[in-house]
């Protein structure tokens, strides 16, 4: 290069701006002073919390000795510097738990919080609980707030405290503790009393709110502590109103106040706490909850229609509230309670132009109302929508708002005198311009030719000559809506006579696949180019809507097209079209029909497994889809005989298509198919590991698992049509999910901590749900998706499936369920979901169900009284004698006249007579059984 040419370089060089190194976690060890001057940048890179990550991940990883084992982290001088490092970036946020919540998982927050602890003296092996927080130094008694028995501690305590910032942290790295100054008052940021009292009342009143739900008297408590919260609240920050805050995110706003909270979410706390302990005396002023729970409470349900109608106009009341307020009222239906119907329809029509007002999604609940309303909802629609307007001048917003829900309405209601009502209506008028309501009007008009209009209907976009006069936008409008080719082509020609540029970007939403962009793009001549990218784009859209014929069509000519100039492209449209027949046979078996697959379609999937051609871009999801294909019409044969070696070494789906195969086909005999389902189960585990590099093997082969993501999706394609694949693999994986074929998998798994759990319950709980779209009455795969629900705490979920599962085993009830089906470990988990969702006497009743009856937890749940099912009118499905003597003796003690009169009236029933034939006691209790799984079908389906 010659020198002139050098400095060309070097002046075009020195004028782009440059982009500044990212600091790197090692340059905070070797430089003390750099953490601080990082942190104080007004953008630094990594910012603070991928700081701490990268501190605290560097200080635990493990290290691996001479035999290549794994050994915990060393205690060593780095690992402790890395994490005060860690400490000292918290200590820089002020302890900000909002902020270290977003920014950290819940194990690298809790390392955090642990490493505090322990630079705060605190003394190990002893439980928080039993600490004297009164002898302790202030920094160490603030880090150990970490529980709610702790907490309530606290508050006894009338001292200040002070929380760690950077310079006590750097005096316990220079060790200059023995002098007591990291323990003193001077060295930490105080924290006044008053003010930890008043953030640690509405934290523990927080959690005791929480408990209220399964406690009654915990809200009573909760609403002791949010009253104290209010008070120090008003001392600490006179006339302040702020954001809240944790009790250990610390904020200083000024010299003075560090802690502050949310007033709203407190008002809120505070009045759900009224209603639920009925306290309404204990505010001077009457809120507009505290009005709407009155009414409530008398009775006086057309108040609160009136209330929530003014309401629209003023918007006081939260929408959860108001919709809070309807679940309500659904909920007493269910439970039988006679004439609040049409109450649940005028409080959901108020809801709904509530949220049509504030521009919200129409609820669910609304448009179900929608489907077939009488003329007297939609006159109360109408009311409503005129009432909730402001009376002196509407804003814009609200006119433009209650104008789309005028329109909405007419486009849901079905019954022509009903569209005539709203049409003519004078809010109507007065909201819709003139042009709009035309349109509306053409719109009905076209639903129902028994509409006489005199307005012209519009012309259709094929009326319109396709000729130099159109202007470019009215074709390029018709390229969109156009599926004929040869239409197609001939606009394209048309534009291209009219402006040469790149038509293919007329709709953003045309795609093809990445794999293929270049190869298209590199066409030369432009027409060809867009008629290419556009009817790949169009078929490929018209598979995904299961348009197959127009697809087809579109391919055809694409494929005609692409002969003629480019081999490359005219095989990448047999694979495309190989694939939409693929998905067309396989969507017509999803829809029932039994038709095997032509034998030249299987020839032609066979042909592109074995296909290799140099340097031709290949879609992942065609091998995929092609294997599955395959695995899910039973060609077993050829994938585990007639599939060449070399392709089962090279291909990766090939292969685990080969692993289920085997498996599968082996299946009658346990024995023969271990051997087959152990390297399956090791195929799978590689799956879900966590590393998932492009790693080759020792012979230079590339390995089975080049992406996880795409071997899961495989996963999901290849079982979903098979029952038999699904059942293998819908397996044993946690021990709580129950499935069929378990005895084929390894008991053991010795590599658990390199597994990613998450990833295989996504799988299980993916594969179970797809395999139900196209079995849903198989009563194994629905017990295992009610597992799935019940292991992660879905009980309402979980005990819907479980209900399901007897449903379809036994004509919806009709008969008994299978022993199979219902087993006692079956049994016991709808009983704990009812328990769960404090459905005390549902629990009682399934108690009954076991091959022992469970006395202890039936007398243990007819103890509660605070169970949110019918309670005694379930007594009737109740045959075991105990359990109803128990009743009574219960309702007795209580003083509970009437129920225990249903309870005696149950046992007196002749069939119940202990005395009656071993016959006569199973078919009552039978009889009871059916009845009360129907009752429970009707309450969770």
């Amino acid at each position: 290069m010659s020198a002139e040419a050098a400095d060309r370089v070097a002046a075009v060089t020195s004028s782009r701006p440059s982009t500044p190194l990212q600091t790197s976690w090692f340059e905070f060890l070797l430089d003390g002073s750099l953490l601080e001057k990082h942190l104080e940048r007004s953008h630094p890179d990594p910012a603070a919390v991928q700081l701490i990550i990268q501190f605290l991940e560097q200080a635990s990883k493990p290290s691996v000795n001479e035999q290549n084992q794994v050994q915990p982290p060393a205690d060593n001088r780095r690992n402790r510097t890395l994490k005060l490092l860690a400490l000292k970036v918290a200590a820089y946020m002020k302890w900000d738990l909002d902020a270290l919540e977003k920014g950290l998982t819940i194990p690298v927050l809790n390392m955090l919080l642990n490493e505090l602890l322990c630079v705060s003296k605190v003394p190990p092996g002893v439980k928080h609980v039993d600490l004297d927080l009164s002898t302790l130094p202030p920094t160490t008694a603030m880090a150990v707030k970490l529980s709610c028995n702790v907490l309530e501690g606290a508050l006894q305590l009338k001292k200040d405290f002070y929380v760690h910032t950077l310079r006590t942290l750097d005096l316990l790295a220079a060790d200059a503790a023995a002098n007591g100054e990291t323990e003193s008052s001077t060295a930490g940021l105080r924290i006044s009393a008053d003010e930890l009292h008043c953030q640690v009342h509405y934290d523990v009143g927080c959690i005791f709110f929480q408990q209220g739900c399964t406690d009654q008297p915990a809200y009573q408590k909760a609403r002791d502590h949010f009253r104290q919260t209010k008070e120090l609240l008003k001392k600490c920050c006179p006339g302040i109103t702020t954001v809240f805050l944790k009790y250990l995110y610390i904020f200083q706003l000024d010299s003075t106040v560090h802690v502050h909270l949310d007033e709203k979410r407190l008002a809120g706390y505070w009045n759900a706490c009224k209603a639920l302990t009925q306290d309404c005396d204990s505010d001077s002023q009457t809120t507009p909850y505290d009005q709407i729970n009155s009414l409530i409470r008398a009775h006086s349900y057309q108040a609160v229609i009136e209330a929530f109608i003014k309401d629209n106009v003023s918007r006081v009341l939260p929408n959860n509230f108001r919709r809070s307020v309807l679940r309500e009222f659904l909920y007493k239906v269910q439970l039988g309670e006679s004439g609040l119907d049409e109450v649940c329809h005028k409080l959901c029509v108020c809801n709904a132009v509530r949220d049509a007002l504030e521009g919200e999604v129409l609820s669910v609940c609304f448009q179900q109302l929608l489907l077939k309303p009488s003329r007297r909802t939609v006159d109360f629609i109408l009311e409503v929508c005129t009432l909730s307007l402001e009376k002196d001048r509407p804003s814009e917003t609200s006119r433009k708002h209650m104008a789309n829900f005028m329109k909405t309405l007419c486009e849901s209601l079905e019954e022509l005198p009903l569209l005539f009502v709203v049409s003519s209506h004078k809010l109507f008028m007065e909201l819709l311009k003139e042009e709009e309501r035309k349109v509306l009007m053409e719109q009905m008009r076209k639903r129902s030719a028994t509409i006489n209009l005199s307005a012209k209907p519009l012309p259709s976009f094929y009326d319109i000559p396709a000729s130099a006069s159109v202007n470019i936008g009215q074709l390029e409008q018709q390229l969109i809506l156009l599926l004929e080719p040869r239409r197609i082509r001939q606009i394209l020609i048309e534009l291209h006579g009219m402006a040469e540029r790149p038509y293919w970007r007329v709709n953003s939403k045309w795609e093809v696949p990445p794999d293929y962009i270049n190869v298209i793009l590199s066409i030369k001549d432009n027409l060809t180019k867009d008629l290419v990218y556009i009817l790949m784009a169009k078929g490929l859209h018209c598979i995904s809507i299961k348009d197959f014929a127009h697809a087809r069509q579109l391919f055809s000519a694409c494929l005609e097209l692409v002969t003629e100039f480019s081999p490359k492209l005219r095989q990448i449209m047999l694979n495309e079209m190989l694939l939409l027949e693929v998905r067309a046979h396989e969507t017509m078996a999803a829809e029932g029909s039994k038709e095997r697959p032509p034998p030249d379609l299987v020839s032609r999937v066979r042909g592109y497994l074995e296909m290799r051609i140099h340097d031709l871009p290949l879609r992942q999801v065609v091998g995929e889809e092609c294997v599955a294909f395959m695995l899910n019409w039973r060609e077993n044969d050829y994938l585990t005989l007639q599939v060449p070696p070399s392709l089962v070494m090279n291909n990766p789906y090939i292969k685990l298509g080969q692993l289920l195969a085997s498996t599968c086909k082996e299946l009658p005999g346990p024995k023969e198919c271990r051997r087959t389902a152990k390297e399956l189960w090791d195929v799978v585990v590689q799956i879900c590991s966590v590393s998932i590099q492009h790693k080759r093997n020792n012979d230079g082969r590339v390995g089975l698992i080049k992406h996880r993501e795409s071997s899961m999706g495989i996963l999901h394609r290849y079982a979903a049509n098979m029952p038999t694949t699904s059942s293998d693999f819908i397996d044993d994986i946690v021990n709580e999910v129950t499935a069929e074929h378990l005895s084929i998998w390894p008991s053991t798994l010795p590599t658990i901590q390199a597994v990613d759990v998450e990833a295989v319950a996504v799988t299980v709980k993916e594969l179970v749900s797809c395999a139900l779209t196209l079995n849903p009455n198989n009563q194994s795969w629905l017990i295992t998706q009610a597992d799935i629900y019940f292991v992660t705490n879905q009980y309402s979920a979980a005990l819907n499936l479980y209900l399901q599962a007897g449903a379809v085993s036994s004509d919806f009830f009709t008969k008994a369920v299978p022993p199979d089906v219902y087993t006692d470990q079956v049994l016991k988990r709808m009983i704990k979901c009812c328990s769960m969702m404090n459905c005390h006497t549902q629990v009682a009743v399934l108690c009954q169900f076991l091959r022992e009856v469970d006395y202890m937890t039936a007398f243990k749940a007819l103890q509660e009284q605070n169970s949110h099912d019918a309670m005694d009118s379930f007594y009737d499905y109740i045959w075991d004698v105990t359990i109803l003597e128990y009743l009574t003796h219960i309702h007795h003690k209580r003083g509970e006249t009437e129920k225990r009169q249903i309870a005696v009236k149950a046992i007196g029933q002749a069939e119940l007579n202990t005395s009656n034939p071993e016959e006569v006691l199973q078919l009552a209790a039978q009889k009871r059984k059916k009845r009360f799984l129907q009752a429970m079908a009707k309450l969770y389906f």
